[in-house]
């Protein structure tokens, strides 16, 4: 097969037309040096040392020493079969993600990611500004792990929340901080029942008229924002169904 074609092929298993040259000329040459392999590839060896590392870190490439200099050897042709059953596997995790994506892909809806708590704050503040006084507000969370990514912007966030006059009502994780806003229910304006002892939330939910917020609490921090009518109205069943299942008893001595 003339190396023309090997390098198309290994582009089609993932690898960049630069990574698939400096692999076939290493392995053509056995272990040399930098300078051997860029004129072997027709690269720079500035080039060549950047893609060294990236083949390295995939397991396709070794540094073997041999008194005081350096030769890289390309790793036996099988452990690509192992690169692209990690990529198989890379891309198992990604896809539920891009199915999203896929099935919010009409005008109608859409799914939003935004990172950090920077960004989590961002999410908020937008919320703020959406919602009007009788829209409905609903919350799954743990409050404690949600209020502690930064007390003093989500306390004065209650606080500013409180002002719209929204149907709010919330499923708390029992904690101090859950019983603390169970007793200042008419200041919040937000009707708090807890979740069965032993719920172990690590994520906050809140429910909209039109969207929900997902708030991952756990490194790494992020929100997600969906708008799709089906998704919206099973989360509003899914609420009203442990709303009512909790009761009134849920309130906690």
């Amino acid at each position: 097969m003339q190396k023309n074609t090997l390098v198309d092929t290994l582009t089609e298993f993932g690898l960049s037309e630069n990574e698939a040259g400096v692999y076939l000329a290493s392995l053509s040459l056995g272990p040399s040096t930098i300078l051997a392999i860029a004129k072997a590839a027709e690269l720079k060896r500035t080039t060549v040392y950047s893609v060294i590392e990236r083949l390295q870190r995939d397991g396709l490439m070794s540094i073997e020493v041999q008194g005081f200099k350096k030769r890289f050897a390309a790793e036996n042709p099988s452990k690509l079969e192992n690169l692209l059953a990690l990529r198989r596997e890379k891309f198992k995790d990604v896809l539920p993600q891009l199915s999203a994506i896929y099935s919010l892909k009409s005008g109608q809806s859409f799914i939003k990611y935004y990172e950090g708590v920077a960004g989590v704050k961002s999410v908020y503040d937008g919320l703020l500004n959406e919602l009007r006084a009788g829209d409905t507000y609903l919350v799954i969370s743990n409050q404690e792990q949600f209020i502690n990514l930064d007390r003093d912007y989500f306390a004065h966030h209650i606080e500013t929340r409180a002002r719209l006059n929204l149907e709010a009502r919330a499923l708390f994780q029992d904690s101090p901080t859950a019983r603390h806003y169970k007793d200042i229910e008419g200041q919040t304006r937000l009707r708090v029942r807890f979740l069965p002892e032993g719920t172990k939330l690590t994520a906050n939910l809140v429910i909209l008229d039109k969207k929900v917020v997902i708030t991952q609490l756990v490194p790494p921090i992020m929100a997600i924002i969906i708008e799709n009518k089906s998704i919206v109205a099973m989360h509003h069943e899914q609420f009203e169904i442990i709303w009512k299942s909790v009761g009134k008893e849920s309130s906690r001595e």
